[in-house]
């Protein structure tokens, strides 16, 4: 860890620089949950930006801001150690954007141990515990030491189409990655997401009065049901993979043969294949319904997330990061495949071992009751300080 102090002695003084910096942690959570961020809201997520950086300007951190492109901007902080010849790496995850659009949900609502707040939870409080963390290293005089990275992305919400190569690129080749997303009410750890999809359908008929000229049409409602009734049927149980039509427009009216109708779909899988495979099964019944019926099919979008696979060096990980989470009085256990995608998938799909859902304790992500025990900021702290300095 360093040649001037011993393992132990770098760990008690940053264990104590994190309990001093208890009542800053809470205080730069506040400033950055009363920012609105919807991913949307671009302006929002860039003074978030703007507060990160300036929240994570620590002796031995270098900073990388990368433009979005619809998006706000992206954000990286790399220690001198990184840069080291056969360094080895770990990257440390989190996301500036949350779900709720301005003037929905803008609360800061302490009650008892508990704290009510759009991000408290997804994942603002996680990105608290990172930078708390590290500060604590920096007090140390440790941080500069620690071969890691710091990445935290705006687009993260709506499947972080825009920062995902950014992600591929940083993590590539890395050790490990941890990922700062909610923490469940067992604090047990994530290491298996399913992969994630959308699929936007259009059907194209052929408009046609339903009363004179009913023959002369192409109905692309029904076409496009019939399609539906395919996907819905489409993933072979044993596989865990699953469809969800979620939304179906289409047509003007009663006595008009529609001439347009199209579906949006959700698509989750475990196995990156069993995804490819969905995909190819979907188009192949466009083709087959539109020869039937004689719409024409137009398929976009496609795989936003591979999926996390579980591993043995992500198990692994998942035991080294335990013991740190055990001596500071949280659940070490692991989680059941998780249905929802984060930016583990990414850093998953390019080979790097991943552990998620090390943010503080809590319930409601992306709903109105979302909230974080606050002890936990802390003990989520001191875990992290404790792995990082055994890194």
């Amino acid at each position: 860890m360093t040649a001037i102090m011993d393992r132990d002695s770098v760990l008690a003084a940053a264990l104590t620089a994190a309990d001093a910096r208890g009542a800053e942690r809470l205080a730069l959570l506040e400033r950055w949950v009363r920012i609105n961020s919807y991913t949307a809201n671009r302006a929002g997520c860039d003074a978030v930006a703007e507060e990160l950086i300036a929240a994570f300007a620590l002796p031995g951190l270098r900073l990388e801001r990368r433009a979005g492109q619809g998006t706000g901007d992206h954000l990286a902080w790399f220690t001198p150690a990184w840069d080291a010849p056969g360094a080895r790496r770990v990257v440390l995850i989190g996301h500036h954007d949350t779900v709720f659009p301005p003037g929905t949900f803008e609360v800061w609502e302490p009650h008892g141990d508990r704290l009510r707040g759009p991000g408290v939870l997804d994942m603002k409080g996680g990105l608290a515990v990172i930078r708390t963390a590290l500060a604590a290293l920096a007090d140390a005089g440790a941080l500069a030491d620690v071969p890691l990275a710091v990445v935290s992305v705006a687009d993260e919400e709506t499947g972080s189409e825009d920062s995902r190569p950014w992600l591929e690129e940083l993590a590539r080749g890395a050790a490990a990655a941890l990922v700062f997303e909610a923490g469940r009410v067992t604090d047990a750890l994530v290491t298996e997401r399913k992969g994630t999809g959308k699929l936007r359908v259009r059907a194209i008929g052929k408009a046609a009065h339903a009363g004179n000229d009913l023959a002369s049409g192409i109905n692309a409602i029904w076409a496009l049901a019939r399609f539906i009734d395919v996907a819905q049927r489409a993933p072979e149980v044993d596989t865990g993979a699953t469809v969800n039509v979620g939304l179906v427009r289409g047509g003007s009216s009663a006595n008009t043969v529609p001439a347009e109708a199209e579906c949006e779909i959700d698509l989750r899988f475990v196995r990156g294949p069993d995804g490819l495979a969905l995909l190819d099964a979907l188009d192949h019944a466009a083709l087959a319904i539109g020869d039937e019926t004689g719409a024409r099919f137009v398929l976009e979008g496609g795989i936003r997330r591979m999926p996390m696979e579980g591993s043995s060096a992500a198990t692994a990980l998942a035991v080294r990061y335990g013991g740190c989470a055990r001596a500071e009085g949280l659940g070490d256990g692991l989680a059941p495949l998780q249905g929802g995608g984060s930016d583990g998938n990414t850093v998953s799909a390019v080979g790097v071992a991943a552990i998620d859902a090390l943010g503080p304790r809590g319930k409601g992500f992306h709903t109105h009751d979302e909230y974080i025990e606050v002890a936990t900021l802390g003990s989520r702290t001191r875990a992290l300080v404790r792995f990082l300095v055994g890194w």
